[in-house]
């Protein structure tokens, strides 16, 4: 049995559970999803500043989720949250699910568009797909919708992404869509139904490409970047995020 563990960095047990029945769907049957929603931070994570305060809860979780057996971790944000801190501190593999759906995309199109919610977040991810080599191939369009609105039936925030997305296939001349946020996962059949394109969920190409990592039995390099934090004490309120402390939390 793989176990991987799927941290929600915001606090929103909502979303959490959105993300949970993505992976669920395309998950191994010997594998188990083990969905948690950070305890501590933002209720969703919207631009830089939300993103600071998700991570020592992403952390916690992490540390937590490695101790109880988890074979890999997906971080549930497309912001790729923290994602660096958790490669640190894990062994196990930690999979991002912008990074994962970019790289799987790469596989099947040339051409393609990221459509996300803010456009506080759509520099964030156009620093990501710089970093991840994607930048002459993907372009980066805000809906400007709050990322919570995606669940309220009462919002305008599905019709304002499918005109986004609409736009992204007339405009960038996209081959696919990826879709930039965890919380829109539930939406992946509908719109290649309605689109009739290749139309790419992040949390669900994370769980492939986690499950392929822990079949290959490969971990995460612990030299040069990825190297344990160094142990020292930590101050205030973070005292107890010491590296010889986390895991004991």
């Amino acid at each position: 049995m793989t176990r991987i563990l799927l941290i929600n960095p915001n606090t929103t047990k909502t979303m959490t559970a959105t993300a949970a029945d993505a992976a669920s769907r395309v998950k191994n049957d010997n594998t188990e999803i083990v969905a948690v929603t950070s305890s501590m931070g933002p209720v969703s994570i919207e631009g830089y500043y939300d993103e600071a305060f998700a991570v020592p809860g992403l952390l916690l979780e992490l540390a937590k989720g490695e101790k109880a057996g988890a074979d890999a971790a997906v971080i549930a944000c497309f912001d790729d949250t923290g994602l660096d801190a958790a490669r640190a501190l894990a062994s196990i593999p930690v999979i991002g699910i912008c990074e994962a759906a970019l790289a799987s995309t790469a596989f099947i199109a040339q051409r393609f568009t990221i459509v996300t919610t803010m456009e506080r977040s759509r520099l964030p991810l156009e620093g990501l797909v710089h970093r991840y080599g994607m930048a002459g191939r993907c372009k980066v369009r805000a809906a400007d919708i709050p990322v919570l609105s995606l669940e309220d039936p009462e919002s305008n925030a599905r019709d304002r992404l499918r005109n986004e997305i609409a736009t992204a296939l007339r405009d960038d001349k996209a081959e696919a869509i990826v879709l930039g946020c965890a919380g829109m996962a539930d939406l992946v059949e509908q719109l290649r139904h309605e689109f009739g394109v290749p139309i790419i969920d992040g949390v669900a190409a994370a769980v492939k490409q986690a499950e392929a990592l822990v079949a290959l039995g490969l971990k995460t390099a612990k030299r040069g970047a990825y190297a344990p934090p160094v142990n020292k004490p930590y101050a205030g309120l973070l005292e107890d995020f010491a590296p010889s402390r986390i895991a004991s939390l």
